[in-house]
């Protein structure tokens, strides 16, 4: 973590520019508003932490992160996105994601009952306009191979989305 404070966008202060524009990934048709709002504000959050972040990365296993970021000091850091408990207690796929991750972490909104989260997880409050990192993500540190893997894929995974930016006429597969 860095020495950054906690509150990183107050949720009262709405982006100056409006909405911003979907890109590639950020929403494909399967997330709920509620949950497109907390991956808006807990990306706000953590780029102002210092991390740079993709969402919906495929991972080695398959698995789909909702998000996955990279701190500046090249930590691998998952978080998922809860919309609601009924969200939480029907998906339990975000075990399989502590394999390939440093930290992890759950975002949700201020209403989620965030007692029933797992306490070896990380907790961003967020909303639509910024997010606080209430628990910090305990370490568990990713084999070198690994790391190398999962930093060669989100670099890829960015890149093509950079590219479909400047030439959306191309398909490109991820």
């Amino acid at each position: 973590m860095t020495d950054r404070p906690n509150q990183c966008f107050p949720p009262s202060a709405p982006l100056a520019n409006g909405e911003p524009q979907l890109l590639s990934g950020l929403a494909d048709g399967r997330q709920s508003s509620a949950a497109l709002a907390i991956a808006r504000g807990a990306r706000r959050c953590l780029l102002a932490h210092g991390h740079a972040t993709l969402t919906e990365v495929t991972l080695p296993n398959g698995r789909r992160a909702d998000l996955a970021t990279v701190t500046e000091a090249g930590e691998i850091w998952i978080v998922e996105i809860k919309s609601s408990l009924a969200d939480f207690r029907s998906d339990g796929k975000w075990r399989e994601y502590r394999d390939y991750c440093d930290r992890l972490l759950f975002a949700v909104d201020r209403g989620f009952p965030v007692d029933v989260l797992p306490a070896d997880c990380g907790l961003v409050l967020a909303d639509r306009y910024g997010g606080e990192i209430i628990r910090a993500a305990p370490e568990h540190k990713l084999p070198p191979a690994r790391r190398k893997v999962l930093l060669q894929r989100l670099v890829r995974v960015a890149a093509l989305r950079l590219h479909a930016l400047a030439d959306p006429e191309v398909v490109l597969s991820e």
